[in-house]
């Protein structure tokens, strides 16, 4: 099963090895997609949790107990077409292609089940066409 979640860090978690301690101890592998961590600061982990379902629950539960906020990531990539200029610079930041352009029309193309909603594509749009849905 998989799952994506964002994981915050309270200041004091941000040097423990959760990725390390999830495979070792629940044997749940953790691709991290978004990472902002810093020293004494704040963190935040988008990350895709798969394994069996019953370590899953445990290694969420195990990092709650740690006052790790775990919350479920539903969020999407949402590119308004009538705002869109097809300039594809959002293709170029987009770690997955799952922005491209089509060379025939060099209209932009969203392929959705690429797309692992790592916000790149957002800041680099120059007329505010990408969002995410909340």
């Amino acid at each position: 099963m998989k799952k994506r979640v964002t994981l915050t860090f309270p200041k004091r978690s941000v040097h423990m090895p959760i990725t390390y301690r999830l495979a070792k101890e629940f044997n749940v592998a953790a691709n991290i997609i978004r990472a902002q961590v810093a020293p004494n600061q704040v963190g935040t982990l988008v990350v895709e949790l798969s394994g069996d379902i019953d370590q899953l629950e445990a290694a969420l539960e195990w990092m709650q107990s740690y006052d790790i906020g775990v919350s479920s990531s539903s969020r999407e990539i949402v590119i308004d077409d009538q705002v869109c200029v097809h300039c594809g610079l959002c293709t170029g930041v987009c770690p997955t292609e799952a922005l491209t352009l089509d060379p025939q029309s060099f209209k932009l193309t969203f392929t959705r089940s690429r797309c692992v909603v790592c916000e790149q594509c957002i800041p680099t749009c120059p007329v505010a066409a990408i969002t995410t849905n909340l």
